[in-house]
């Protein structure tokens, strides 16, 4: 509807105001509704360009799944950095950490706020496709409007840096010779690590054992100290313990080679076709105006184009890799049924009957 219907509709409902003085009482009480049908709908057709124009009028609240400080937590506040410090939104962001149930409580509190767009979530892409699949099924996927994904934070395949396995093959072929011995330290039974650990074994045959530690940096302090044979962590986890010269990536589930890694392989290079990482983005809740939206992808977008995205991505070794709204909403989708199929692999989700 343009704005010129909607101004001919006001001043159609003036004029008939003028008009009333005059009028038979039933022909007025008649005119009084058309009056008041197109005051209301002109208003309704106002509103959301309105919502759009003054948004975001207040501060907006930054929902963090985890606690301060963890790559989720530092992904967010970048953001709200970035946005203040560009002047990309009129206000700034309150930075709010709701840390529990492997992400439950800051969704579950998303959900709460079906169609307020002033409730931003730092999106794990990992952590919503898990809680996806749960078994009480009370956090779906359409709980959120996805709004950008900025790009995956890599996981990793590390050994210390004397290790026997010289190449990614070595290990693969120690792995099938000897199933369930080479121990893999991972951060979480149910999170990327294990995922990843899950494809390859998938894929290539291999059978590992793995031992789950409080966070990726107790694990990699694990293969350093040779406690475990290696880690399927993160890059970004593992990066101080390469740089020391006490680590050595085989190779990275990525689409093309790390800049800052450009002599570890890619596990496509090598012949396996597959992709894992933790998934930095941003979500609002369901529902929000389209509006607003738009905004705020906006937002997102020249945030990612900045100076201060580009130094934080090429440093942390990230895939960068942007998603708008469609995008991203299609690749969580499309993500949905192998970490399903994974879940009941591990027994956190009964088989669909």
């Amino acid at each position: 509807m343009s704005l010129a219907y909607t101004g001919d509709a006001m001043l159609l409902a003036l004029g008939l105001i003028v008009r009333l003085k005059n009028m038979p009482l039933q022909l007025k009480v008649m005119s009084s509704t058309v009056v008041l049908t197109l005051v209301i709908g002109s208003a309704a057709m106002h509103a959301p360009l309105a919502q759009a124009q003054n948004f975001p009028s207040r501060p907006i609240e930054m929902v963090i799944h985890s606690n301060p400080g963890a790559g989720q937590d530092v992904f967010g506040r970048l953001f709200a950095e970035i946005s203040q410090r560009e002047k990309l939104l009129p206000q700034p962001f309150t930075i709010v950490n709701r840390p529990g149930g492997s992400g439950a409580v800051a969704s579950t509190f998303i959900k709460s706020k079906k169609g307020d767009p002033y409730y931003l979530l730092s999106l794990s892409s990992t952590i919503v496709l898990a809680l996806a699949q749960r078994p009480d099924g009370t956090l779906p996927l359409d709980i959120y409007t996805p709004v950008a994904l900025f790009g995956f934070d890599l996981q990793s395949v590390t050994v210390p840096v004397d290790s026997k396995f010289r190449t990614f093959k070595d290990l693969v072929d120690a792995a099938k010779q000897s199933p369930d011995t080479i121990v893999n330290g991972i951060a979480s039974a149910t999170g990327t690590a294990r995922f990843f650990q899950y494809q390859l074994e998938k894929l290539t045959g291999a059978r590992f054992k793995y031992v789950s530690f409080k966070s990726g940096s107790d694990a990699m302090a694990a293969v350093m100290g040779k406690h475990v044979d290696l880690t399927m962590e993160n890059v970004s986890e593992v990066l101080s313990g390469v740089e020391a010269k006490k680590l050595r990536i085989l190779a990275v589930p990525a689409e093309r080679r790390l800049v800052t890694l450009p002599d570890v392989p890619t596990l496509k290079e090598l012949g396996y076709n597959i992709h894992v990482g933790g998934g930095r983005g941003l979500a609002m809740p369901a529902g929000v105006p389209k509006e607003t939206l738009a905004v705020m992808e906006a937002a997102t977008e020249r945030a990612h184009k900045s100076a201060g995205w580009r130094d934080y991505a090429t440093k942390n070794n990230y895939e960068n890799t942007y998603m708008n709204s469609v995008q991203l909403t299609q690749y969580l989708n499309k993500q949905l049924p192998a970490v399903g199929e994974f879940m009941e692999f591990i027994g956190a989700r009964k088989p669909a009957q």
